[in-house]
């Protein structure tokens, strides 16, 4: 998140604190910079000041300096000597009454890391080693378990018991781009504890496959036994709205539900020609990555809610369970991204089936609009929704839908209205929208005896035989009966 000059100002008033340091760092970076960010990560995230003294007075970074300490910043970090496991953070560089200050947002990791091999807490205003002390060490690796579900280990499962075929295709993915990647030497075993997909419990002292290393490479059946409501749900609506056209239940591995969701969206969505440059770029590629790695490597997983991708005309919707970090709309030029299941999304990105924290949804919004039209809608909550614009089936000479096809979803869904339409639920509801352009889908629900989700089969019903068109956004807008 990009603080403006007050909000700094705001945020140095309150004082160091649990989740908030200051450092100098007039020329070059303070050697316990990296032990507060080892804290906070250890901890409950937090902000980093450099630029700012111990009193709260804004020193500034010399000019000169600003970009030689962003580099030794970002290769310390990622640098497993220094910081282990490494980690990636965005660094935010701000001007305040002509002085520099650097801004380091430090999330909450779902790993133990370790600072010079010293392990690190926060306690107030003060970043505490606590390596030595057994009991304060287990309570950290205890409580990381708990709020991160994917470091959950079971023992009864062995690096053995996985699937050494996708453990090999994952070899094959990094070869592609980086011939020299450790992973390439490494025995399965141990490419796992690289991934940090084998953990020791630290109730038990035994080490065993965690979560996400199930979720990864386990067998289906060890994957129902760790995470029964486990599935994706990728559903095509065209014609028949209230059901479905097509459809793939998809209760297997991240890695083949990956695929299968792309292979999905490239099935029914068009790819229309774009030129970058001189190169042509898939935008539908682009966007639909990063949405299908977003419903894998963001999922709660402890949630009973099964993750859902619905195709309708006009825009893609998806569903997946979540830890919100916040409520509502999120906008990228000011929301901060956090790390829902670290361990999963670094092994993605190491593979490169998704981008660093961040940059994948600034690509979305970027390309969104040209794709279809309007801006992704990103909306944070117990469940997180994507809202993706897409073309009209059959625009853009997708090969799949023809002119005829056309015709005959127009007559399918003219006949769907007219059935409607008997049982009259659809004609209260036009009369209700010809009363009061304003009224809401609960209070329509309300009138006419029916749930929710029936109300919006039946409004979908009618804006597909421009019965109705909503004028304006969800909220604020209003309806237009048309016949």
């Amino acid at each position: 998140m990009q603080l403006s000059d007050r909000q700094l100002k705001t945020l140095i008033a309150k004082g160091e604190g649990i989740s908030l340091e200051f450092k100098t760092c007039r020329d070059q970076l303070s050697r316990d910079a990296y032990e507060t960010v080892c804290a906070f990560l250890n901890r409950h995230g937090g902000i980093l000041l450099l630029g700012v003294n111990d009193a709260g007075k804004i020193a500034g970074i010399t000019p000169d300096a600003i970009e030689q300490i962003r580099k030794d910043f970002v290769t310390a970090v990622n640098n497993p000597q220094k910081l282990s496991p490494p980690t990636y953070l965005s660094i935010d560089g701000i001007t305040v009454d002509k002085k520099h200050v650097l801004v380091v947002h430090v999330p909450e990791s779902s790993q133990v890391h370790r600072c010079n091999g010293r392990i690190y807490d926060r306690n107030e205003n003060g970043d505490l080693d606590i390596t030595d002390s057994t009991s304060q060490v287990a309570h950290l690796y205890l409580r990381k378990q708990t709020s991160f579900t994917e470091n959950r280990v079971y023992p009864w499962i062995q690096p053995g018991d996985l699937r050494a075929d996708l453990i090999e295709r994952c070899r094959r993915y990094v070869r592609i781009n980086r011939r020299n990647h450790p992973w390439l030497d490494m025995s399965d075993e141990q490419l796992l504890k690289s991934a940090q997909l084998i953990q020791i419990d630290p109730e038990t002292q035994k080490a065993g496959v965690t979560l996400a290393g199930v979720m990864l490479f386990g067998t289906d059946a060890q994957i129902l036994q760790v995470c029964p409501p486990h599935r994706t749900d990728c559903i095509l609506r065209k014609v028949d709205v209230v059901r479905y056209d097509d459809r793939d239940l998809i209760r297997t591995n991240l890695l083949d539900s990956y695929d299968r969701i792309l292979a999905f969206i490239q099935k029914h969505l068009p790819d229309p020609f774009y030129l970058e440059g001189i190169e042509r770029r898939s935008l539908r590629d682009v966007i639909f990555r990063e949405a299908a790695s977003n419903i894998l490597i963001h999922r709660e997983y402890t949630s009973g809610v099964s993750a859902r991708l619905i195709i309708e005309r006009g825009r893609v919707t998806t569903f997946n369970a979540n830890r919100p970090h916040g409520f509502g709309l999120l906008d990228p030029e000011t929301s901060v991204p956090y790390q829902k299941n670290p361990v999963l999304g670094a092994f993605f990105r190491e593979i490169d089936r998704a981008d660093e924290l961040g940059s994948g949804m600034r690509k979305m919004m970027l390309y969104g609009k040209k794709y279809g039209g309007a801006d992704p809608q990103l909306i944070e909550g117990d469940i997180f929704r994507m809202v993706i614009s897409v073309p009209e089936f059959g625009q853009l000479g997708h090969s799949s839908i023809t002119d005829t096809d056309q015709g005959q979803d127009a007559r399918k869904v003219s006949q769907a209205i007219s059935l409607e339409s008997s049982g009259k639920s659809s004609g209260k509801i036009l009369a209700l929208l010809r009363a009061n352009a304003t009224i809401t889908i609960p209070e329509i629900a309300s009138a006419i005896g029916i749930s929710e989700r029936a109300v919006e089969k039946h409004l979908a019903n009618l804006r597909q035989s421009n019965a109705v068109r909503r004028i304006g956004p969800a909220k604020g807008g209003k309806w237009e009966v048309v016949q």
